[in-house]
């Protein structure tokens, strides 16, 4: 595979179109982040709910453990405070619940935020870069065959820059016109920004 072109001003097109496909991960990486720890800021009511129904299980299981000690009635008021006790992990794991929710949240939106850009990149842009890659490390292969770079020319060169050679360049390339073949293989080669 050949990444890059040996020509100066393909190469650039090509570096600064990769480091905008980088600048582009990075940014949706930057958003997803500050988005992740926006949602993180809506679990403040559930962390108030979670320590509310701490305090309120603590007060309420202290006061059951001291009214079992009163006579006669400390059972049944023991028992009674004991509902408080309940109402408290109630509220505990409904903050905890909705603790839950939102760090599911932030988490899957923050991820939804870089596959999809991301996605988007690698049908967009690698498919580009990986048939260059490809198309230019097979043409640096015939560098050395202009033959074969010629009447590879003949297939790749639209009809107007065909039509730009003086007579037929498939008549000349199968004469063995040495002007025509360096001329094809040539352009072959600078259409993909190899170096001849």
């Amino acid at each position: 595979m050949k990444w890059y072109a040996d020509r100066p001003i393909r190469l650039t097109r090509q570096v600064v179109a990769d480091l905008l496909a980088v600048g582009w991960v990075a940014l949706w990486i930057w958003v997803a982040t500050t988005v992740h720890d926006w949602v993180l800021e809506l679990r403040a009511p559930g962390d108030g709910l979670v320590s509310a129904g701490g305090s309120i299980r603590d007060v309420f299981t202290n006061a059951a453990s001291k009214a079992r000690g009163l006579p006669l009635v400390g059972a049944d008021l023991s028992g009674a405070l004991g509902n408080g006790t309940k109402a408290g992990e109630t509220l505990t794991n409904a903050g905890n619940a909705q603790i839950s929710v939102v760090q599911d949240s932030a988490f899957w939106l923050a991820t939804a935020l870089v596959v999809v850009p991301v996605l988007f990149l690698l049908i967009t842009w690698l498919p580009v870069r990986l048939r260059y890659a490809r198309r230019a490390a097979g043409v640096a292969k015939l560098r050395d065959k202009p033959d074969l770079l010629a009447l590879r020319a003949l297939t790749s060169l639209t009809p107007r820059q065909l039509a730009r050679f003086d007579g037929d360049p498939a008549v000349a390339w199968r004469t063995g016109d040495i002007d025509v073949i360096t001329e094809l293989a040539r352009r072959e080669l600078a259409a993909l920004g190899v170096r001849a």
